[in-house]
């Protein structure tokens, strides 16, 4: 974990006077310190807000779990008035890979929510409206989110709550400048088809400041990424789509390090593949692997077992459906009860990189997933859940995990504890870390894995169902490291 007295030195300065293109604008924002608070102030303000409010996430047995039912006909979870989302069965076949066909319980939730990040000037750098979130499935309830992020649901208030707040700077006729807009993936794993859209939208009039909403620079939230449990998923996929340049200032130095991560970010440095290679080389994934998925009875999901307060698979591994009991006062409804997916052990997520020829690069795998939209997206070099494997000989186990088990800790770049989505997860922790690789790490790599540039991982990013929810938030932790 990082002291923020240690981080503060990276981010001091505004940005002159003068036109800016949008890129630029953001990479001045990135390196800046806030008008209203200090990071150190934000942090503070973020623990206020987690006192402010009185929280409480209960486990409760399925027969509690008011405004739920199994149904007769199949065993799915469903909600009583036929929105949020559902617990499913699922069959999957995937060739070639070592499981060839399985059955498990997924979640079904075709609405498409937003996640938006309101972004305005102040004295001339742009800051994001962030917003102090309790969710059921968070460690610590309250993490820093983006302004609005929300379930089709939710906004249409199925819940018969409050309001969102400025959901208006989102859904057309909307208030204020898109500058970012595409839809993006979620776990694949867990989610079946699930996407979201990311969304920044640049204010141009007055807004009013709200309780449990803060202004920050993007050097700032970076700052807070750094830490702990502290930035949430939603907001790391939307500062993942975000444009950025590579500064004027700064060469790096004598680090050669950051040099490199510098000049990964300039659209023309020299790198081992273009996006074209990119683009191909994910569709040529995408056909080479046969991912069949159909929906079935959650009732027929073979080696899985509901019992009164959990729905488990008979080896103790993989996940568990859970129901929670929520109170909190300061959500659009103060109080409900929902199911919640609980992993069985915290995952491992790494991007391993390498400076060629002066230009840092990220090692990528196309990796299928069982709900996936469209079979293959590039995920992280590594992404796993390594109690899953700790049995299996090395010829069984994931390619790179020893590899970052064992990693040094003078190769490692970026190392935190994040977790994954506190609305549907509970629990889910990551541990996200960015790992130089050594130059005797084998330069050709597996067919399935490519080495592509920061810069080349934004381009891909305009697109939708190129990257994983994983690696777009790999991406943002690795943004802070310039």
């Amino acid at each position: 974990m990082y002291r923020i007295s240690s981080l503060l030195d990276r981010s001091r300065g505004h940005a002159g006077p003068g036109h800016r293109s949008l890129a630029e604008r953001f990479t001045a924002s990135a390196g800046a310190e806030g008008r209203f608070r200090t990071t150190e102030e934000c942090l503070q303000w973020l623990g206020e807000q987690r006192e402010l409010q009185a929280y409480a996430v209960e486990r409760v047995p399925f027969d509690k779990l008011q405004g739920w039912r199994f149904t007769d006909d199949t065993g799915n979870l469903v909600h009583h008035s036929g929105r949020f989302f559902t617990i499913e069965g699922l069959e999957v076949g995937l060739s070639p890979f070592r499981v060839p066909t399985w059955t498990q319980p997924i979640i079904v939730q075709r609405e498409i929510g937003i996640l938006g990040i309101l972004v305005k000037e102040f004295d001339g750098v742009l800051h994001c409206l962030m917003q102090a979130k309790m969710e059921p499935g968070n460690r610590n309830l309250v993490q820093l989110s983006p302004t609005v992020q929300a379930t089709r649901s939710n906004y249409m208030r199925v819940h018969q709550g409050r309001a969102i707040p400025y959901l208006e700077h989102f859904a057309a006729p909307r208030r204020g400048r898109v500058v970012a807009d595409s839809l993006q993936s979620e776990q694949g794993g867990w989610f079946l088809h699930k996407r979201n859209r990311n969304i920044v939208v640049e204010a141009e009039d007055d807004v009013e400041v709200l309780p449990g909403f803060c202004w920050m620079t993007i050097g700032q939230v970076r700052q807070l990424l750094q830490l702990d449990d502290v930035v949430n998923m939603d907001a790391r996929t939307v500062l993942s789509i975000m444009p950025f340049a590579r500064p004027h200032t700064g060469t790096g130095g004598d680090d050669p390090f950051r040099s490199a991560v510098l000049r990964s970010l300039e659209p023309e440095a020299s790198t081992v593949h273009t996006v074209t290679d990119a683009i191909s080389w994910l569709t040529e994934n995408k056909a080479r692997f046969e991912l069949t998925q159909r929906r079935i009875p959650l009732l027929d999901t073979a080696g899985w077992h509901r019992g009164a307060d959990e729905i488990a698979h008979v080896s103790g591994g993989y996940f568990s459906i859970v129901g929670v009991d929520v109170r909190a006062k300061d959500r659009e409804v103060g109080a409900w009860m929902q199911p919640l997916l609980r992993p069985a052990a915290p995952g491992r997520l790494a991007f391993l990189v390498r400076r060629i020829d002066g230009v840092l690069h990220v090692l990528l795998q196309a990796r299928p997933a069982a709900g996936a939209l469209d079979i293959v997206e590039a995920a992280p070099t590594l992404h796993c859940t390594p109690q899953t494997f700790r049995t299996l000989p090395t010829a069984h186990r994931p390619r790179f995990l020893d590899y970052v088990l064992d990693a040094p800790q003078r190769q490692v770049r970026f190392d935190t504890w994040l977790s994954e989505e506190g609305g549907r997860f509970l629990h889910a922790l990551n541990r996200y870390q960015i790992i130089e690789v050594e130059d005797t790490f084998p330069a050709t790599p597996p067919p399935n894995f490519m080495w592509l540039s920061i810069h080349q991982l934004m381009t891909l990013l305009r697109f939708g169902n190129c990257l994983n929810v994983e690696a777009r938030s790999l991406l943002a932790c690795l943004h802070t490291l310039w």
